[in-house]
């Protein structure tokens, strides 16, 4: 994996505030992890990757909040729920991609995929609800994606999980606000991110296309800027929504698609 970058310590003060990310061994669950630490913010970061964990907690030395690193498989609920506990900030990141028709989609697949990204987050949020309503204060982002607001073929799965997370996330928002709780979304179009890499291969089989074509014929199609977006530009978002600024954004989705939704 691909060392990440420190990010600059500017914007919200999350000094005193722990804050969880799920998926942060890599990608834009550890710019989450890094941008929340260089806010001051007490950083949980949990993934089944403990090697990437590792990484993560050595690039984060010295920035003003500590990440500590938490190994967690969430197809483990229970342990999912548990895990949430005390968290002032949780951030929903963690995902898994396959790309196939319908009829060719492994049903064990998609179970596995709607389990770790609608189910445990929907664990996570309830874990982390009592603490936050009894302080009055606390911050649940979810990492949506443009397909939380338009479906792609072939990606049944990931497209079903991204929707029904928006939805969660909008009962989370409605229920928070007297609370003290916002709850939102931040939606980017394709990161530079492992992710999309290992589905260069798929999504050439699927299209019947040359795998140096999938980034500019299908993955980049429908957006007006053409060029995948950054992990720390996904993060910056985060750190905003978290911010005591952002108080009155609940209930939304913060996309970043570069123009894909205005077709």
């Amino acid at each position: 994996m691909t060392a990440p970058t420190t990010p600059r310590p500017a914007g919200p003060d999350l000094h005193g505030r722990s804050a969880l990310v799920t998926g942060a061994a890599g990608g834009i669950g550890s710019a989450c992890a890094l941008r929340l630490a260089a806010a001051g913010a007490a950083v949980r970061a949990t993934d089944r990757d403990a090697a990437g964990l590792d990484e993560l907690v050595a690039a984060a030395r010295g920035l003003p909040g500590p990440v500590e690193a938490h190994v967690l498989d969430l197809t483990d609920l229970d342990a999912a729920e548990r895990a949430a506990a005390g968290a002032d900030i949780l951030v929903n990141n963690a995902g898994l991609q396959l790309v196939r028709p319908i009829e060719e989609f492994p049903p064990d697949v998609f179970h596995t995929v709607l389990t770790v990204m609608l189910e445990a987050p929907f664990r996570l949020i309830r874990g982390a609800l009592p603490h936050m309503y009894g302080q009055g204060w606390g911050r649940i982002v979810n990492i949506s994606s443009v397909h939380g607001l338009r479906a792609s073929a072939y990606k049944s799965a990931y497209v079903t999980a991204k929707h029904g997370l928006e939805g969660l996330s909008k009962t989370a928002a409605l229920e928070g606000a007297p609370h003290g709780v916002t709850s939102n979304c931040v939606n980017p179009g394709y990161v530079r991110t492992p992710l999309v890499e290992r589905q260069i291969a798929d999504q050439a089989a699927a299209h019947g296309i040359d795998e140096s074509k999938v980034l500019t014929e299908v993955l980049l199609k429908d957006s007006a800027v053409k060029r995948l977006i950054e992990p720390e530009e996904v993060a910056e978002a985060v750190a905003y929504l978290c911010g005591p600024h952002a108080s009155f954004a609940t209930g939304t989705s913060l996309t970043l698609d570069g123009g894909w939704t205005a077709h």
